[in-house]
Protein backbone atom coordinates (compact mmCIF):
# COMPACT_ATOMS: atom_id res chain seq x y z
CA UNK A 1 0.00 0.00 0.00
CA UNK A 2 1.57 3.46 -1.00
CA UNK A 3 1.86 5.71 1.90
CA UNK A 4 -0.81 7.90 0.58
CA UNK A 5 -3.13 5.14 0.43
CA UNK A 6 -2.71 5.42 3.97
CA UNK A 7 -4.69 8.36 4.84
CA UNK A 8 -8.67 7.69 5.03
CA UNK A 9 -10.37 10.17 2.48
CA UNK A 10 -12.78 12.28 4.76
CA UNK A 11 -14.96 15.44 4.63
CA UNK A 12 -14.80 17.56 7.44
CA UNK A 13 -17.38 20.77 8.60
CA UNK A 14 -16.83 24.21 9.92
CA UNK A 15 -20.44 25.19 10.65
CA UNK A 16 -21.35 28.63 11.35
CA UNK A 17 -24.41 29.70 13.29
CA UNK A 18 -27.58 30.99 11.78
CA UNK A 19 -26.78 34.66 12.68
CA UNK A 20 -23.57 35.02 10.97
CA UNK A 21 -21.72 36.92 9.41
CA UNK A 22 -23.01 39.08 12.31
CA UNK A 23 -21.54 36.59 14.67
CA UNK A 24 -18.88 34.17 14.52
CA UNK A 25 -19.89 31.29 16.00
CA UNK A 26 -18.34 28.03 15.60
CA UNK A 27 -20.14 24.81 15.84
CA UNK A 28 -18.17 22.24 18.24
CA UNK A 29 -19.03 18.98 19.32
CA UNK A 30 -17.30 16.79 22.20
CA UNK A 31 -16.59 13.01 21.18
CA UNK A 32 -18.48 10.80 23.42
CA UNK A 33 -15.68 7.89 22.94
CA UNK A 34 -12.89 10.43 23.95
CA UNK A 35 -12.97 12.45 27.44
CA UNK A 36 -13.67 15.86 27.02
CA UNK A 37 -12.36 15.77 23.37
CA UNK A 38 -14.09 18.58 21.15
CA UNK A 39 -14.26 18.63 17.13
CA UNK A 40 -15.43 19.44 13.31
CA UNK A 41 -18.23 16.97 12.61
CA UNK A 42 -16.20 14.58 9.92
CA UNK A 43 -16.42 11.56 8.23
CA UNK A 44 -15.25 9.32 5.70
CA UNK A 45 -16.16 9.40 2.09
CA UNK A 46 -17.68 6.33 0.72
CA UNK A 47 -15.95 4.44 -2.23
CA UNK A 48 -17.92 6.63 -5.48
CA UNK A 49 -19.27 9.30 -3.13
CA UNK A 50 -18.75 12.62 -4.23
CA UNK A 51 -17.51 15.14 -1.47
CA UNK A 52 -20.89 16.92 -1.57
CA UNK A 53 -22.93 14.24 -1.41
CA UNK A 54 -20.22 12.84 1.66
CA UNK A 55 -21.02 15.96 3.38
CA UNK A 56 -24.36 16.21 3.23
CA UNK A 57 -24.61 12.36 4.23
CA UNK A 58 -22.25 13.14 7.20
CA UNK A 59 -24.42 15.46 8.26
CA UNK A 60 -27.15 14.16 8.85
CA UNK A 61 -25.71 11.26 10.26
CA UNK A 62 -23.57 13.20 13.22
CA UNK A 63 -25.48 16.13 13.91
CA UNK A 64 -29.13 15.29 12.46
CA UNK A 65 -29.75 17.57 9.99
CA UNK A 66 -28.54 18.59 6.24
CA UNK A 67 -30.27 22.32 6.49
CA UNK A 68 -26.94 24.16 5.68
CA UNK A 69 -25.09 26.18 2.98
CA UNK A 70 -21.73 25.63 1.92
CA UNK A 71 -20.33 29.05 1.62
CA UNK A 72 -16.52 27.70 1.00
CA UNK A 73 -14.21 24.99 0.54
CA UNK A 74 -10.89 24.82 1.66
CA UNK A 75 -8.73 24.48 -1.90
CA UNK A 76 -6.66 21.06 -0.61
CA UNK A 77 -6.75 18.17 1.04
CA UNK A 78 -5.08 18.40 4.37
CA UNK A 79 -3.93 15.52 6.80
CA UNK A 80 -3.26 14.42 10.43
CA UNK A 81 -1.73 11.48 11.54
CA UNK A 82 -3.69 9.64 14.27
CA UNK A 83 -2.30 9.33 18.27
CA UNK A 84 -1.08 5.25 18.36
CA UNK A 85 -4.18 4.67 20.53
CA UNK A 86 -6.84 5.82 18.35
CA UNK A 87 -4.39 4.14 14.83
CA UNK A 88 -4.81 1.00 16.36
CA UNK A 89 -8.78 0.95 15.78
CA UNK A 90 -8.29 2.66 12.38
CA UNK A 91 -5.99 -0.07 10.43
CA UNK A 92 -4.85 0.29 7.88
CA UNK A 93 -4.50 3.48 8.16
CA UNK A 94 -2.02 5.83 9.67
CA UNK A 95 -4.33 9.19 9.62
CA UNK A 96 -6.86 10.93 7.82
CA UNK A 97 -6.59 13.06 4.48
CA UNK A 98 -9.73 15.73 4.64
CA UNK A 99 -11.45 18.40 2.59
CA UNK A 100 -13.02 20.34 4.59
CA UNK A 101 -16.37 23.13 3.74
CA UNK A 102 -17.43 26.19 5.80
CA UNK A 103 -21.09 25.86 6.17
CA UNK A 104 -23.85 28.08 7.78
CA UNK A 105 -26.78 26.45 9.76
CA UNK A 106 -29.87 27.43 8.35
CA UNK A 107 -32.51 29.34 10.70
CA UNK A 108 -34.95 27.00 11.17
CA UNK A 109 -32.33 23.79 11.07
CA UNK A 110 -32.57 21.61 14.04
CA UNK A 111 -29.33 19.84 15.44
CA UNK A 112 -29.86 16.24 17.31
CA UNK A 113 -26.81 14.99 17.92
CA UNK A 114 -28.90 11.76 19.46
CA UNK A 115 -28.69 10.34 15.90
CA UNK A 116 -29.01 6.43 14.92
CA UNK A 117 -25.43 5.82 15.76
CA UNK A 118 -24.26 8.84 17.72
CA UNK A 119 -20.71 9.82 18.19
CA UNK A 120 -20.76 12.96 20.30
CA UNK A 121 -22.67 13.63 23.60
CA UNK A 122 -23.13 17.64 23.78
CA UNK A 123 -22.06 20.43 21.51
CA UNK A 124 -22.27 24.17 21.81
CA UNK A 125 -21.14 27.57 20.01
CA UNK A 126 -18.06 29.35 20.43
CA UNK A 127 -16.09 32.21 19.50
CA UNK A 128 -13.46 31.43 16.73
CA UNK A 129 -10.69 32.25 18.72
CA UNK A 130 -11.75 29.52 21.02
CA UNK A 131 -11.40 26.80 18.75
CA UNK A 132 -7.89 25.85 19.10
CA UNK A 133 -7.89 26.21 23.06
CA UNK A 134 -10.77 23.19 23.02
CA UNK A 135 -9.93 21.18 20.24
CA UNK A 136 -7.99 17.75 20.36
CA UNK A 137 -4.10 18.20 20.49
CA UNK A 138 -3.21 16.00 17.64
CA UNK A 139 -5.99 18.43 15.01
CA UNK A 140 -4.57 21.61 16.50
CA UNK A 141 -2.14 22.16 13.48
CA UNK A 142 -4.77 21.28 10.87
CA UNK A 143 -7.88 23.35 12.66
CA UNK A 144 -5.40 26.40 12.45
CA UNK A 145 -4.33 26.35 9.09
CA UNK A 146 -8.12 26.00 8.05
CA UNK A 147 -9.19 28.99 10.23
CA UNK A 148 -6.50 30.75 9.45
CA UNK A 149 -7.15 30.36 5.67
CA UNK A 150 -10.91 31.16 5.77
CA UNK A 151 -9.93 34.39 8.54
CA UNK A 152 -7.70 35.74 5.26
CA UNK A 153 -10.46 35.11 3.00
CA UNK A 154 -12.54 37.20 5.12
CA UNK A 155 -15.00 34.62 6.13
CA UNK A 156 -13.78 33.83 9.51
Amino acid sequence: MKKKDLYRPNVAMIIVSSSYPQKKEIFLAQRNDLMDVWQFPQGGIDEGEELQEALFRELEEEIGTKELEVIAEFPEWISYDFPSKIAKRMHPFIGQKQRYFLLKLDINAKINIETEHPEFSDYKFVGVDDVLSLSASFKKDVYKSVITYFKEEGLL
